[in-house]
């Protein structure tokens, strides 16, 4: 209550100096310049204020489109678009002496990672910056920041800026986040009043799921930089290494009650792969943004909170390439105005913010800049040094889709790799030509590589921001061997490609796939989907000389849809679209099962559909759909937890229940998905959603808990010690049964897991229903506390159960993380395709 006492001076004052009618563009301009006129504002153009209304993409993209027509200082290019269609531009502004010799100067600026760069003279090279706004859709201060930025670059006059565009050139992108942005705008002007109402419960600050945060496929894109599996992620990671920029800001928001934050972050939680050198310059920049906030009279902080160990994020993915990460966090009025601890907060107050931030860091990129270009030279010549002539080679001799998508990511890394000079053994595993590849570690990007390929287990800190371990190999559940030497290396690759399989032989008796390749799946689904009958064989065996493993895929000739020459023209165009090898063979008597024995088992088209909706993690549901839609060509529906109770489930054979944040589905929920399992439906659940599948009966299991032990933890200490019991985000080996349907396709005994909960299920007494189980001492990569790996050990990611006719499954792990956990995604697929053999 006693906020209420002084709550109306705070909204008269925050209000009428910068959300009514007497807001304009002075109120976010610096008056030590002059301004062109012949540069039109924002109002001019977008039809109303910076701040006034959110800007939606469309708008951004239009007026920064109409600068670079009319400034000299701006070139504009379209680098792609996102998955809903929109632009993703980028804004090159320097001095128009600069822009004439821009080629020159791009060249110049690389040359300084190259090994013999000490021709060049730093002292008169411009400083590269790329500045990045709102990531995040529903974070949008930094992108209507980027109204005013521009307009400012672009208008202003005087020696100041004539001094700034000469020694800087400012790879500026307008927003991070094109889908996500005009979601959350149409959702904050739709709910916008007349007389702005800053009560936080207003249906303004309550986005309806899944918010505006990410993108289309519900991917927070801040975790995208290193695995580099999206577009809008693919189109910035280019322009990084087409010009390796010296900083990169990402402009960000937070809860409305904190201040402003920038970086360095909490030194302890610094990736040691990052350079002291590196954090040093991080603070040497961060004063030029206290100057600029303490004559601003705004409030920030530095050095808690936030990280810089996940390279997969956009203030420090810069961290491990010679440049200088800085994340930016605003504190989020998350509409127009609403209340908080500090007092109204406005929208155009947290612009304006932003606003100053970008620009203190071009001040301090001019001022710093060459200091910032020696240490870039200094980094790339450091990491030259310590590369040693050994190399990595990876692959897997079943699946060259799965090395094929890693060397991609390689590939959008500019790290040079080779393909095998010829097949060759190593620790009992054997790489391929054409399914493996070799990647020097002698190369600039010797630290990225390392950053990408190394497995940790030893920690200065125990609390991480974001995940603690990536390791692609492991990932992607690669065969791997970080030290090799490079004579089993070939051809460097240059222009790469997935190996094309052999069209299959035509066959009058049938025709064989094996389930190993990552996809497999999609080409079961093309074959059933066209009416095809396809049988899975439940047990090795060996057929004209070749041998089959679990899984295999067996396509009748006879009594198909398809005849003769009609089934193998389609056949042929499957293993062309999917790459996976199809094979004809002349006879059904085989070495182990024949093909016409009850082994093989029929195989229907799925028909998928997943809960998503209020209660329901976006992220998780989004990977899904995203995994479904474009890499298995696979349709998927959503059925909406609001009108759930009155969909039909019966068109359905598989329904999944991602994680969510709560009990999503209520007792009526429950026992309509009862009734439909009971009726051969199969019921996949993820996560979070065992426990609400225990306690609904829907699968019994035993869960583990950690007890707490600790003692003499004091009030200050609570918050780091609970932190520390966190799993967020590991990875862990666990043994498979891989005669059990679950682990179709998996060559190897052991698979690498990604987990980030703490929820243990104890094994089953018979071993057979534990057909994975983490091994007793299974940590391969991240940080866990003792006593969570002592618990974790031995107990099980997977449980299933029948139910009537049909089955329920269970995942306490994601196997589908962040889109570039290749090597798990089989799980979800052997669940959809083989769960009535579980």
């Amino acid at each position: 209550m006693k906020k209420l006492r002084y709550l109306p001076i705070l909204l008269c004052f925050f209000l009428s100096t910068a959300q009514t009618n007497e807001l304009d563009l002075t109120y976010y301009l610096p008056s030590d310049v002059t301004y062109n006129p012949s540069i039109p504002t924002p109002k001019s153009v977008i039809g109303h204020e910076v701040g006034e209304w959110h800007i939606t993409h469309d708008k951004l993209a239009h007026y920064m489109t109409v600068l670079a027509e009319v400034s000299d200082r701006i070139s504009i290019e379209n680098r792609g678009t996102t998955f809903e269609g929109r632009p993703l531009l980028l804004l090159t502004i320097t001095a128009p002496a600069n822009h004439n010799n821009i080629a020159q100067i791009k060249k110049d600026h690389l040359a300084l990672s190259d090994l013999n760069s000490g021709s060049l003279n730093t002292a008169n090279m411009p400083a590269v910056v790329y500045q990045g706004f709102s990531i995040h859709g529903n974070e949008p201060s930094g992108s209507n920041a980027a109204l005013a930025v521009a307009y400012y670059l672009a208008a202003a006059q005087g020696p100041k800026i004539e001094e700034l565009l000469n020694n800087t050139v400012i790879l500026f992108d307008p927003s991070l986040n094109p889908d996500g942005l005009q979601r959350f705008s149409y959702w904050a002007n739709v709910h916008k009043s007349i007389n702005i109402n800053p009560d936080p419960n207003d249906r303004e600050y309550d986005e309806v799921w899944p918010g505006g945060r990410t993108n289309h496929y519900w991917f927070d894109m801040n975790r995208d930089w290193l695995p580099v599996q999206l577009p809008e992620s693919r189109a910035r990671i280019a322009t990084f290494h087409e010009w390796r920029p010296n900083i990169l800001t990402d402009h960000h928001e937070m809860g409305t009650n904190s201040s402003f934050f920038f970086q360095p972050g909490i030194p302890s939680r610094t990736h040691p792969l990052t350079p002291q050198k590196n954090q040093d310059l991080t603070a040497a920049i961060g004063k030029f943004h206290a100057r600029a906030f303490d004559k601003l009279g705004s409030f920030y902080y530095s050095e808690e909170n936030f990280d810089d160990f996940y390279y997969g994020k956009g203030s420090t993915f810069p961290d491990i390439n010679g440049s200088i990460g800085i994340l930016f966090e605003q504190a989020s009025s998350r509409g127009h105005a609403q209340e908080s601890d500090n007092g109204v907060l406005t929208f155009p107050f947290t612009v304006r913010n932003q606003f100053t931030a970008a620009l203190s860091t071009l001040e301090a990129a001019v001022s710093m800049r060459k200091e910032l270009l020696d240490y870039q030279r200094e980094f790339f010549n450091n990491a030259r040094s310590e590369a040693t002539g050994k190399a990595i080679v990876f692959g897997d001799s079943k699946d060259a889709a799965k090395a094929y998508h890693l060397a991609e990511i390689l590939d959008r890394h500019q790290i040079k790799f080779h393909e095998l000079k010829a097949d060759f053994e190593s620790n009992g595993k054997t790489y391929k030509k054409g399914y493996s590849y070799v990647v020097p570690m002698n190369q600039k990007n010797s630290r990225l590589i390392t950053a990408m390929f190394e497995k940790r287990i030893t920690f200065t800190d125990s609390l991480f921001y974001d995940i603690s371990a990536w390791s692609f190999p492991l990932a992607f559940n690669l065969d791997y061997n970080e030290n090799v030497a490079m004579n089993n290396a070939g051809e460097l690759i240059s222009d790469l490609k997935m190996k094309m399989p052999a069209a299959p032989v035509r066959s009058n008796y049938a025709y064989l796939m094996e389930w190993h390749e990552y996809y497999s799946p999609k080409a079961l689904n093309m074959i059933l989907k066209e009416g095809l009958r396809a049988k899975v064989g439940m047990t090795p065996f060996t057929l004209e000389n070749n041998k089959y493993d679990y899984g295999t895929i067996l396509i009748p000739v006879q009594n198909q849809k398809l005849q003769g020459a009609a089934l193998a023209e389609f056949l042929a165009k499957v293993s062309s679209e999917t790459k996976v090898t199809i094979t004809g063979v002349s006879t059904g008597l085989a070495q182990g099962n024949d093909l016409g024995s009850n082994m093989f088992r029929a195989v229907e088209l799925p028909k998928v559909a997943m809960i998503v909706g209020e209660g329901i993690n976006p992220s998780d549901a989004g990977e899904i759909w995203h995994l479904f839609d474009t890499r298995y060509d696979m349709q998927i529906t959503k059925l909406d937890t609001r009108n759930f109770n009155w969909r039909d489930l019966s068109r359905y054979t598989d329904i999944i229940l991602p994680a969510s944040w709560g009990n999503a589905l209520d007792k009526d929920d429950a026992e309509k998905l009862k009734t439909w399992v009971k009726d051969g439906g199969t019921l996949i659940g993820y996560r979070n959603a065992g426990r609400w599948l225990n306690s609904n009966e829907f699968l019994k299991m035993k869960f583990k808990s950690v007890k707490d032990t600790a003692t003499n933890i004091s009030f200050e200490q609570r918050g780091d010690y609970f932190g520390a019991q966190v799993i967020g985000g590991a990875i862990f080996e666990a043994e498979l049964d891989r005669s059990h349907p679950i682990a179709f396709g998996y060559k190897n005994s052991k698979l690498p897991m990604f987990r980030n909960t703490t929820i243990f299920v104890e094994a089953d007494d018979n071993s057979y229903n534990n057909p994975i189980k983490y091994t007793n001492n299974p940590l391969m990569s991240g940080y866990i506390s003792k006593p969570n790996l002592k618990e974790l050990g031995g107990t099980v990611p997977f449980k299933t159960s029948g139910m009537g006719r049909g089955q329920v499954i269970y995942f306490t792990d994601n196997t589908n993380f962040r889109a570039f956990w290749y090597g798990t995604n089989k799980l979800l697929m052997n669940a959809i395709f083989f769960g009535d053999e579980m």
